[in-house]
């Protein structure tokens, strides 16, 4: 796993063979932050990494300049490397001051907070079964700022066109992401 670009580009993080989560493409990864620099300024932006799995996106969210980063992981050995990528990344912590990592189910966090971001990502399983419901329940719970952007990564079998508010799709290989504002 490897971070983009930014302060941090270059850096890269060795994922453990145990791991479940597949992380976020390199080459989807640096595909879609690409066309969201036509979106938003992530220098200062506030984000959200919903199903955080391997920390990747959270990683390239500081990278970039990002004032503060919530990273939302339910797994424990997840969780656990999210934060010792996190404590890698200068040496002296202070990068942890921008992360809040929270070891915690998406959905409860969801439905529970109280504040809003610039931008928001999840990457939950592909086969979660509620996996349709989370973009209504991001603009149900008034998570995303006014002019904020969601990013939704999925797969193939899920579209979210109809979407009231949807803006864009963009596909990398087997990755999808729908875009919303």
């Amino acid at each position: 796993m490897r971070v983009i670009t930014g302060k941090y580009r270059g850096r890269h993080f060795d994922i453990p063979r145990s791991f479940k989560a597949r992380p976020t493409t390199d080459f989807a990864k640096e595909n879609i932050f690409n066309v969201l620099v036509g979106y938003m300024d992530f220098e200062g932006a506030v984000a959200l990494d919903l199903f955080s799995g391997t920390g990747s996106i959270t990683l390239e969210l500081l990278s970039r300049g990002c004032c503060q980063v919530v990273s939302v992981e339910q797994d424990r050995d997840h969780h656990r490397f999210i934060c010792e990528c996190l404590k890698k990344l200068d040496g002296t912590g202070k990068e942890l001051a921008h992360v809040l990592p929270l070891r915690a189910d998406a959905f409860r966090f969801i439905k529970g907070c109280r504040q809003t971001f610039d931008f928001i990502f999840a990457d939950p399983p592909y086969a979660l079964k509620e996996l349709p419901q989370i973009p209504d329940l991001i603009f149900e719970h008034q998570l995303l700022k006014e002019d904020g952007v969601f990013v939704f990564e999925h797969g193939k079998d899920h579209q979210f066109t109809n979407h009231p508010h949807f803006v864009e799709h963009r596909s990398y290989g087997s990755v999808n992401f729908s875009i919303f504002r």
